[in-house]
């Protein structure tokens, strides 16, 4: 499966490299010299999954990590391409199909769509569920990946639906542990 593992630390992108084709480092609030020695250290240690920085092109750049991941309301991806090493991604979250075709339309590589299903993440945020998210996939051309609420049961159902991928943070955590009795 083609998987991107959302983390916000180092122990986390190793932990769940070994099942991600890429691993997203996003964490906040956080200083920029900790940001670019954490993704510095990531870019090798989670190979041969592609590092991604969330936000911030100048640490993906200046880390040597393979692309960029914008929040919808960022500058557009192009603006960051025309900079960019060959073979950098850019991709962009979006939450619906206008913010979709937008990202596409603007030079994304790649699109994170959701969220597919109710997430804890994102409380109260009304899930796109897999119809929308099917028929949003099929107007587009860049890879969409499935974000939101995803687990490994759901996962087969939004390959189908056309997903590239799926993108999640609760997916690559260690499951919870019981309290002892």
């Amino acid at each position: 499966m083609n998987r991107c593992a959302i983390v916000d630390s180092l122990d986390a992108a190793l932990r769940a490299a070994p099942s991600a084709a890429m691993v997203q480092l996003r964490l906040w609030p956080v200083t920029s010299l900790h940001l670019f020695r954490m993704a510095l250290h990531a870019v090798p240690a989670v190979a041969p999954a592609k590092l991604i920085v969330n936000a911030r092109a100048d640490v993906a750049f200046a880390a040597g990590a393979a692309g960029l991941h914008l929040p919808s309301a960022s500058p557009p991806p192009y603006r960051y391409a025309r900079i960019a090493p060959h073979g950098f991604l850019i991709g962009v979250s979006c939450h619906n199909l206008d913010e979709l075709l937008r990202a596409e339309s603007e030079g994304a590589s790649y699109a994170f769509l959701g969220p597919v299903f109710p997430t804890l993440s994102k409380p109260g945020a009304p899930p796109l569920g897999l119809a929308a998210f099917q028929a949003a996939v099929h107007k587009v051309k860049i890879p969409v990946y499935a974000l939101g609420g995803i687990t490994f049961e759901n996962e087969p159902s939004c390959i189908a639906a056309g997903a590239a991928g799926v993108a999640g943070i609760s997916l690559f955590q260690p499951p919870a542990r019981s309290a002892a009795v």
